[in-house]
């Protein structure tokens, strides 16, 4: 696979943090994307320029749709961007009877207008090349629930759904698009909700996943032997159901 210009949302948190680093590792140069964290953001980019590879920093506010705008429009100069990853999330849980209309909103906003803020810009460049790879990042609270996250499992299935209208547009221009829908993965967050006795109740496999694991599977989908691959909602999470 040619090298591609690939962006990573979320790129400095720990699913992120990986994805980025696949990527780089197969050649592509990286945009690692962040909020509020550049110090996170270009330590990653660092982590992935000693280890040989090329990355850069970017730095905006998903759910603002003005400054997307400018930020990917400079980018954009330089040429498309060919691998785009949706990762940017947030959690904000709370039982739906307590649940506040911010609470409701800002996951919605980072998770659904962020997306859409990020990718419409990105798609026409991809379909002028006929050849581009769309991952969004879902959650296996998408496809089973989850007590307390009403507003996360609403945020996540709504991707699910633009996931797989949006490949049926793009498919003929050899852009595939996919989500890829982790479980239980050993990140800093996760470490604050699951003990060990928990997720072995919970998996299967009784581990938590790895970042690496989940980067794997986005680094595939973006490959060009999963060119045939589009529509899908892949869930990575150790046997739950």
């Amino acid at each position: 696979m040619s090298p591609k210009r690939a962006l990573v949302t979320g790129g400095s948190g720990g699913i992120g943090r990986a994805v980025c680093r696949q990527l780089a590792s197969a050649g592509h140069y990286v945009y690692v994307h962040a909020h509020h964290g550049w110090a996170h953001a270009t330590t990653v980019v660092s982590e992935i320029v000693a280890a040989g590879g090329q990355a850069q920093p970017l730095v905006f506010d998903v759910t603002d749709a003005t400054a997307t705008a400018a930020a990917l429009e400079n980018v954009l100069a330089d040429g498309p961007i060919q691998i785009l990853v949706n990762n940017a999330g947030v959690h904000d849980d709370v039982v739906f009877p307590a649940m506040s209309a911010q609470q409701w909103h800002r996951v919605i906003d980072v998770s659904v207008h962020g997306f859409f803020n990020v990718t419409r810009p990105l798609t026409l460049p991809m379909i002028r090349r006929r050849w581009g790879r769309i991952v969004n990042m879902s959650s296996i609270a998408s496809l089973m629930g989850n007590r307390g996250q009403v507003n996360y499992a609403a945020a996540k299935g709504a991707v699910n759904s633009a996931t797989k209208a949006l490949a049926l547009e793009l498919a003929s221009r050899g852009i595939t698009v996919n989500a890829v829908a982790p479980g239980i993965i050993a990140t800093a967050m996760i470490d604050e909700s699951f003990d060990t006795d928990a997720i072995a109740r919970l998996v299967p496999m009784q581990r938590a996943g790895l970042p690496e694991e989940v980067a794997g599977l986005v680094g595939f989908l973006v490959s060009d032997e999963a060119g045939y691959i589009t529509g899908q909602i892949v869930s990575i999470n150790g046997g739950m159901r």
